[in-house]
C-alpha cells in the first residue's frame, strides 16, 4: 500500500502533503464573524464517496471509473482503487447497533489498564474512568497516600508511580479544601484522545514498547478484525492481530495526514474502523 511503484519517497509526500493542505479545516479569519469561526468551504468534488460506490453497486452493479469490486469470499461487497494496491475498503462493514457496540466498548472497556491512554503521562493508568465521569467523582492527588481519604476512595491505581491519584466523591473533595491537585472525572473523559491495546505503542520512540504489561485484546475485536482483513489476506492465511490503537474525536478535533508505516511485517494488513463523515457537511478530520 506504501510502496513507491516507480516514484521517489519525496515526490510521493510532496503529493501526500499537497492533498492534506487542500483538504485541511480552514475557518473564515474575516472580523466580520468575530462570536463564531466559521468553517471555509472545501472543495471535495474529488474526494472518494464510498457510500456512493455502495449505493451505485447495489442499485446498477456499476461503480465509478477508477474503482472495481474485489472478487472474493466475503459476504458484503468489497472495493478497490486502480493505481492504489493494498487498499481495500468495505462500506457500511458495521451496522449501527454493531457500531453503538464498539462505541460503548471503547469508552468503558478499551481504557482500562494495562491498557494506556494519553492520560498515563500525568495521572498514572485509570480505571472505570466512564463510571467514575457518570458518578462525577474528582480525581485527587492524595498528599500521603498512606492515610487520610485513602479508605474512602475507589482506587484507579496498578502500580507504584500512580498511587498518588485517587477518585473521591464530590462531596468529599469539597470538604477537603483545596490543599491538593484535583481533576473531575468528565474533564478527563472529554479529553480522552487514544488508548492503546494488545502490545502498547510508544508514541515517543513510534515503536511498540514489548516491555510493557498489555492486556490481551478482547475475543470480540480479535475476530472482527480477522474478518474484515480476510479479502486482504492470501489464501490459507488468517490474521492475526497482535495490537489495536484507539482514537477518540471531540467536536472540533482534527487528524491530520499520516502514515502507518511503523509494522514490523509490512506483508500483513491494518485494519482500520471507523464512522465516515457525511460527504456533504463540513469535514471535521
Amino acid at each position: 500500500m506504501y510502496g513507491s511503484y516507480g516514484v521517489s519517497d519525496d515526490a510521493e509526500r510532496t503529493a501526500f502533503r499537497r492533498a492534506e493542505k487542500k483538504y485541511k479545516v480552514y475557518y473564515d479569519d474575516s472580523k466580520s464573524s468575530k462570536k463564531k469561526k466559521q468553517l471555509k468551504q472545501v472543495d471535495l468534488s474529488e474526494v472518494v464517496d464510498f457510500k456512493a460506490i455502495l449505493r451505485s453497486f447495489n442499485q446498477s452493479g456499476e461503480v465509478p471509473p477508477g474503482t472495481f469490486a474485489l472478487q472474493c469470499d466475503f459476504d458484503r461487497p468489497v472495493f478497490c482503487i486502480e493505481n492504489r494496491p493494498g487498499f481495500y475498503f468495505i462500506p457500511d462493514a458495521l451496522t449501527v447497533e454493531e457500531q453503538g457496540r464498539w462505541i460503548r466498548e471503547s469508552l468503558i472497556s478499551f481504557p482500562q489498564p494495562y491498557n494506556r491512554t494519553n492520560h498515563n503521562a500525568i495521572y498514572g493508568p485509570i480505571r472505570d474512568l466512564f463510571m467514575a465521569a457518570k458518578e462525577r467523582k474528582i480525581l485527587v492527588e492524595e498528599e500521603d497516600s498512606s492515610g487520610g481519604l485513602d479508605s474512602l476512595s475507589n482506587s484507579s491505581i496498578t502500580n507504584m508511580d500512580a498511587e498518588r491519584w485517587k477518585f473521591y466523591e464530590e462531596n468529599t473533595v469539597s470538604s477537603r479544601g483545596s490543599t491538593c491537585k484535583s481533576i473531575s472525572a468528565s474533564v478527563l473523559l472529554r479529553k480522552l484522545r487514544w488508548s492503546t491495546l494488545g502490545l502498547q505503542f510508544d508514541w515517543s520512540k513510534r515503536n511498540y514498547n514489548v516491555s510493557l504489561p498489555h492486556n490481551k485484546i478482547p475475543d470480540a475485536l480479535c475476530d472482527l478484525a480477522k474478518e474484515m482483513a480476510a479479502p486482504a489476506m492470501s489464501k490459507g492465511k488468517v490474521f492475526q492481530p497482535e495490537a489495536a490503537i484507539v482514537n477518540y474525536f471531540g467536536l472540533g478535533d482534527m487528524l491530520g495526514g499520516h502514515l502507518d508505516d511503523m509494522e514490523a511485517d509490512w506483508t500483513k494488513p491494518i485494519v482500520s474502523m471507523r464512522r465516515a463523515p457525511d460527504i456533504h457537511r463540513p469535514r471535521k478530520c
